[in-house]
């Protein structure tokens, strides 16, 4: 099955919160939050976006035929002179291992360099993420470093794995355009 993109609308807080607040698909992230929390940042990701913004562009992954949403996915820029922005996705457990991460994240990047005209894409996940790393790996994304001890799950802190995308279509107007 297809999915597709969605910008995150008020709508979408139930999913927002389920995810944020999930052990299971917390796992490999950060600590769940609890719901005060995660509709705090829900909150935060609904600011409209605009490409000097220091927040997250937050998207829904849609099931195309059924219209259900099943995840999220966003990008926040990090370093805007070198135009480098940071990609993160989520789904429900029961989205898992179906390739819909795959489809969203190519759509992403495809939007972030085309569309946004951004250099380089960066993603931090959990060494122990196998999952993410695999999907990280076959969208073209090449190992940067391992951050040892860098995040804190559940009072535990585990190292990351930092990854990076390049953007090598000519004429990268980021840099003239939004500077």
């Amino acid at each position: 099955m297809a999915i597709r993109i969605a910008p995150l609308v008020a709508s979408d807080k139930t999913l927002f919160i389920a995810l944020c607040t999930n052990q299971t698909i917390m796992q490999y992230v950060y600590t769940p939050l609890t719901v005060t929390q995660a509709a705090k940042l829900f909150a935060e990701r609904l600011v409209p976006w605009h490409h000097k913004s220091s927040g997250w562009l937050s998207y829904t992954l849609v099931e195309t035929v059924t219209e259900k949403k099943v995840g999220t996915i966003g990008l926040k820029i990090i370093d805007h002179q070198a135009a480098v922005a940071e990609v993160g996705f989520m789904l429900l457990s029961d989205a898992q291992g179906k390739g819909y991460a795959s489809q969203a994240l190519g759509l992403l990047c495809k939007q972030a360099f085309s569309v946004l005209n951004l250099h380089k894409l960066v993603a931090v996940c959990a060494a122990e993420n196998s999952a993410s790393v695999a999907l990280l790996q076959k969208q073209g994304f090449q190992l940067e470093e391992r951050l040892k001890n860098n995040t804190e799950i559940n009072g535990v802190f585990v190292d990351d794995l930092r990854y990076g995308l390049v953007n090598n279509t000519v004429g990268n107007g980021y840099f003239l355009e939004n500077n």
